[in-house]
């Protein structure tokens, strides 16, 4: 009786070791709106839309998969920060309703408008840090391709 195996794929695939990648840095530089790669080519060509590639180093940018993540981190951030005044200003000085919403409302809207596009481009570093969504030089042949 004879038996078959059949071969493991082994991840990495390639035996030589891969370029490193520091998280910190890649998320730093997703934050000023460059390259995760290089820090040179700009990453966005719109506010929120990322540029096809690097203008710099060539890196690929069109299939990462940043998604609604930097909405709900925004939402976090600028809530954490928001909320904890307008409770403060409201239990020490009772201003009327009309003045708390002339005032939070801005302040919450122009907060989200600015920090929305530095929060992309952190997520699209880390992504491109942990080699996620396309941004592997090498991915497993055994995965199809999306």
């Amino acid at each position: 009786m004879t038996t078959t195996t059949t071969p493991t794929t082994v991840w990495p695939p390639k035996t030589e070791p891969q370029e490193k990648r520091d998280v910190w840095t890649a998320m730093g530089r997703g934050l000023r709106g460059r390259c995760p790669r290089c820090g040179e080519g700009k990453l966005f060509r719109a506010f929120l839309k990322t540029a096809d590639h690097c203008s710099v180093c060539e890196q690929d940018f069109s299939h990462h998969r940043a998604d609604d993540l930097p909405a709900y981190l925004v939402i976090v951030i600028v809530g954490h920060i928001v909320v904890p005044i307008a409770l403060s200003v409201e239990t020490n000085y009772a201003p009327s309703m009309l003045l708390q919403l002339a005032i939070y409302l801005p302040i919450t809207l122009g907060m989200s408008l600015l920090l929305l596009q530095p929060v992309k481009g952190a997520v699209v570093g880390l992504q491109w840090a942990f080699r996620m969504h396309g941004f592997d030089e090498d991915p497993p042949d055994n995965i199809p391709a999306v």
